[in-house]
């Protein structure tokens, strides 16, 4: 017969006065770790002992027990119970509860003490995760939890999260198929039925990534950032019943708007109300719009105000304002470290600062009656109020006109304002701007050439880009503009340039939504802000005005006006003769701009712009954004997205080339210096076919024909 096996015998437990115990010189742990004697101590108060002390019996030199035993393993825990007998939370001969090996037991203590610390094995995220929502459930709150195990609230509310994700995505982190930052990321939605159609999405894709998941799990949603949410405020969303997404694991700024169709009408309302509130100043119209559209002011006359002085109170509050600033800033200028206090004092100083001196305007009562008002959303969600702007009909009729029976209503700079007569307007002067976006193309095999309004939105930018890059080249506006004077006089049938001379303001008649919170756009009404400033309010002064400024002055002005004429837009050409431009014309105009570009080292990359889903890869077809990645990046990243649908395509797409450094063929300044100017002005073309620039353009050659202080005037600009 087998034998059967030996069957083992467990060490006995008994319970020992702490008072007979002593920590053993065998015990392996001596480096501090882990959580704090203190906080362990605490932890026993609370739920008492939960596992035994290993202990032996300490014998005499004759081999015989003392009594007393040494704690081997277990020490942690000794000097816990330690601790609160000396704070006589404990009583000294309190039983402590101990398992009993033989003092000469085959095992070292040694070893014993090693093993309790090696094969404990910590738990799985997944179970932290579950033990955590099962307290909670419990009646546990989340600040209860934190303290008893020594983490932040932050902590535990992650714990949950991640318990509340799809079981099924549960089950395959816990085998290892899913990362526990994948696991994070799906956290950021609650709905298991989205978060599993993701997974099964991912499978065959290349791109796992916890950053892609929440994109796709956020694409749809408006971020908290977003100055629609800023204006009206998270609270008044979820007031109005909308549900914000958060992501608790990494820096999220406020979270996702999970429902855009709720924050566009609460944005309607709002914008809608703050017009009445506007409106009942007087004005005889007030025109709303989340992004006005560039150049909506266009034609419109801008009367004038008065600032309203400041008074006594006002400025003795001012400053007493400014001498709390100074002294704050004597004391703590050479401090490394400002406390917050002093941090927060300092801003509302200068916001209160700001309050002061940002002066009210007042108008004309007769000019309110006839003007109106442009309102529309900062970037940071605030309300932009522009006051003041008369169209056309509603200027005053004088006599002559009024015999002659004019239409003074047959005005562009008025389009999209609105007038008085409209059923719309009828009951109320608030009316609302849209844009008029055009059908998505349909998807085809083959690469589409982009659609007229793209490239006119395209170039409108670059517009923008190589204005602000022309008024900082006073040598070259000069030129450009000299340049156009002579087409005018001696090349009558050649006048097509890209400055209107007659240095007519340029607009847009189609532009992208955010053009004006564009890099370029910003500078431009920087610059004309600060002119405007130094310019006398009456056109009767402003040739002695002019007069006053120096040369580099002077440049400078003159650049900034020349400027603001550069017309570099590839408009959408009527299908018939409309009699106001024509492809050709169109032709030459980008000719000559691409000179101009040349001339004042136009960077449209280094201005800004990027190829994102909103102002380029949304408005082209599949095929062309492959197209388009594949002559950025290689074919090998087109390869890796040519699976996806449009959408994801497109976010993909503006992911690989956010810093590839490319442009939309439109928005290229050819590297060859064949063109209508260099035609024209030099009158003779390079042996090598490629027409050399102009003298006057070129940064390197003196021309003091033209202007003798091109030093002076390239550092005015």
């Amino acid at each position: 017969m087998a034998k059967s096996p030996q069957k083992i015998v467990l060490s006995g437990s008994r319970d020992i006065p702490f008072d007979k115990l002593v920590l053993s010189q065998s015990n392996v742990r001596k480096v501090k770790a882990g959580v704090s004697i203190g906080e362990l101590a605490e932890d026993i108060v609370r739920r008492t002992l939960l596992q035994s002390l290993n202990v032996r019996p300490l014998l005499d030199d004759e081999g015989a027990e003392t009594g007393q035993f040494e704690v081997p393993a277990g020490g942690r825990r000794y000097r816990a119970l330690e601790l609160l007998v000396k704070q006589k939370r404990l009583a000294r001969n309190a039983p402590i509860p101990c398992v009993v090996k033989a003092a000469n037991d085959a095992v070292s203590a040694e070893e014993d003490s090693y093993a309790e610390n090696t094969f404990r094995e910590p738990l799985h995220p997944l179970d932290q995760f579950r033990s955590m929502q099962a307290m909670v459930d419990n009646g546990q709150d989340i600040e209860s939890v934190a303290a008893h195990f020594h983490v932040m609230p932050a902590v535990v509310n992650q714990r949950l999260k991640l318990a509340r994700v799809s079981p099924k995505l549960h089950a395959i982190y816990a085998d290892d198929g899913m990362t526990l930052e994948q696991l994070m990321a799906f956290a950021v939605a609650d709905d298991h039925e989205r978060q599993e159609q993701l997974w099964e999405q991912l499978e065959h894709s290349y791109n796992k990534s916890a950053g892609y998941i929440r994109q796709k799990l956020t694409e749809n949603t408006v971020h908290a950032s977003d100055k629609r949410a800023r204006f009206i405020g998270i609270d008044a969303y979820v007031a109005a019943g909308g549900s914000v997404m958060r992501d608790l694991f990494q820096q999220d700024d406020g979270g996702w708007l999970s429902d855009p169709a709720l924050l566009d009408k609460l944005v309607d309302q709002k914008l809608v109300a703050e017009g009445e509130r506007i409106g009942a100043e007087g004005w005889k119209w007030v025109a709303t719009a989340v992004d006005l559209p560039w150049g909506v002011a266009h034609g419109l006359r801008e009367i004038e105000g008065t600032e309203l002085p400041m008074t006594p109170e006002e400025e003795t509050r001012l400053a007493a304002l400014q001498d709390e600033a100074e002294t704050l800033e004597a004391e703590w200028s050479d401090a490394d470290e400002i406390p917050d206090e002093v941090n927060a004092r300092v801003v509302a100083i200068d916001e209160e600062i700001g309050a002061l001196v940002d002066r009210p305007v007042t108008f004309d009562p007769e000019d309110v009656a006839r003007a109106g008002v442009f309102l529309s959303i900062e970037r940071d969600g605030s309300l932009c109020i522009e006051r003041g702007y008369v169209r056309p009909e509603d200027e005053p009729v004088t006599e002559q006109e009024a015999g002659d029976g004019r239409d003074r209503t047959e005005s562009s700079g008025s389009e999209g304002v609105g007038g008085t007569d409209t059923p719309e307007t009828a009951a109320s002067n608030v009316v609302s701007i849209t844009s008029a976006n055009d059908d998505d193309d349909a998807d085809g095999e083959v690469v589409k050439p982009l659609s007229d309004r793209l490239v006119a939105e395209l170039t409108a930018w670059r517009t923008l880009a190589l204005q602000d890059a022309f008024a900082q080249s006073p040598t070259t506006a000069f030129a450009a503009v000299l340049h156009a004077f002579v087409l005018d006089i001696f090349y009558p049938h050649g006048r097509e340039s890209c400055l209107e001379v007659s240095l007519r303001k340029v607009t847009f008649g189609m532009s992208p939504a955010d053009l004006k919170d564009s890099a370029p756009a910003k500078a431009i009404a920087e610059r004309h802000a600060r002119w405007k400033a130094r310019l006398p309010r009456s056109e009767q002064e402003l040739w002695d005005a002019l007069l006053m400024f120096d040369g580099n002055e002077q440049a400078a002005l003159f650049a900034h006006c020349a400027s603001l004429s550069v017309n570099a837009q590839q408009e959408v050409v009527p299908k018939y003769d409309n009699g106001r431009i024509s492809k050709h014309a169109v032709e030459r105009r980008i000719a000559q701009s691409h000179v101009l570009a040349r001339a004042v080292g136009l960077d449209v990359v280094g201005a800004g712009w990027r190829p994102t889903v909103a102002g380029y890869f949304g408005s082209v077809t599949k095929p062309r954004i492959l197209a388009d990645v594949a002559e950025a990046k290689g074919s090998k990243f087109a390869e890796m997205i040519d699976h996806l649908k449009k959408g994801d395509m497109a976010r993909e797409a503006e992911r690989l080339l956010e810093d590839a450094g490319w442009l939309p063929e439109v928005m290229r300044t050819p590297d060859l210096a064949s063109d209508l100017l260099g035609d024209l002005v030099a009158g003779s073309e390079a042996e090598d076919g490629d027409a050399a620039l102009p003298a006057f353009l070129d940064e390197d050659e003196p021309v003091a024909a033209v202007n003798d202080e091109d030093e002076d005037l390239a550092a005015a600009a």
